[in-house]
């Protein structure tokens, strides 16, 4: 199963529901936070809200508080009186809490601490689980660590091993891998080179934080006319040729044709 909505998916506090509508008609899907964006004082009218929200629930997300604590509980209940059935599971470790689910329900788990990142691969086996994400800050910070990049923005290496293990253990099972957010809404040429590294990689989305960061990720993902007219050109030249042959100088097999096809599904 895959995570069927666009690459640009925008965060939004559940406490916040005047914002709901303008960030979904601004975005691919919108992910209503129940978790980190919301204090504590206000997790309760936040389910509220959600409870309340009359949305397109095939692009709705809705975060959860992590499992083994008394929000996510609390969440849990909240969901079951609404339509949404695509949930975010934060710090997720251990995929027997996905069993508190209903089966109509469809996962991606936030793999952001150092257990979560660990049992990515578990994680993904789960039969709910339709995506995986992976998130910098929070898995540095169950290191012990205090910053996930350098000061150039440049990611650690620790980061960068996070996101690749959580993107190979999505990769394995079919699930959609999503890459983090870009926390720096000023560093706009930051944020196209991730998300052009990101689609080229192989994730099928990438998560934001701020209205104005969906159009970088959405021209990231969206392949140019000169690799769509290749991509057309190279398929139909394998319709004539059989097994491994010669295009436009380059070798090409069926992997560079699975390049060809995904560029073409990304128009």
């Amino acid at each position: 199963m895959t995570l069927g909505m666009g690459p640009a998916l925008l965060f939004c506090p559940a406490d916040r529901p005047e914002r709901f509508t303008g960030a979904l008609q601004k975005a691919d899907a919108v992910i209503l936070d129940l978790e980190d964006a919301v204090l504590p004082d206000a997790k309760a009218q936040a389910r509220r809200n959600i409870i309340a929200a009359e949305l397109d629930t095939d692009r709705v997300i809705v975060r959860v508080n992590a499992p083994g604590t008394a929000e996510f509980e609390r969440d849990i209940d909240a969901l079951r009186q609404t339509p949404f059935r695509t949930v975010m599971v934060a710090k997720s470790e251990d995929p027997a809490a996905f069993d508190a689910f209903g089966a109509e329900v469809e996962l991606i788990a936030l793999c952001e601490t150092a257990r979560g990142v660990h049992r990515a691969g578990e994680i993904a086996a789960h039969e709910r689980t339709v995506g995986l994400m992976w998130g910098a800050e929070d898995l540095v910070a169950s290191l012990g660590g205090m910053s996930s990049r350098f000061p150039d923005g440049r990611y650690r290496d620790v980061a960068r091993t996070a996101r690749g293990q959580v993107l190979l253990a999505a990769g394995a099972y079919g699930r959609t891998a999503i890459d983090a957010v870009h926390l720096d809404i000023d560093d706009v040429d930051g944020l196209a080179a991730e998300a052009a590294d990101a689609v080229a990689s192989g994730f099928g989305a990438t998560a934001c934080i701020h209205p104005s960061q969906v159009s970088v990720i959405r021209d990231a993902y969206r392949p140019d006319q000169g690799t769509i007219t290749w991509a057309e050109a190279v398929l139909t030249a394998a319709e004539e040729e059989r097994g491994v042959f010669r295009f436009e100088g380059r070798m090409i097999d069926e992997p560079v044709l699975r390049h060809a096809r995904a560029v073409l599904s990304r128009r």
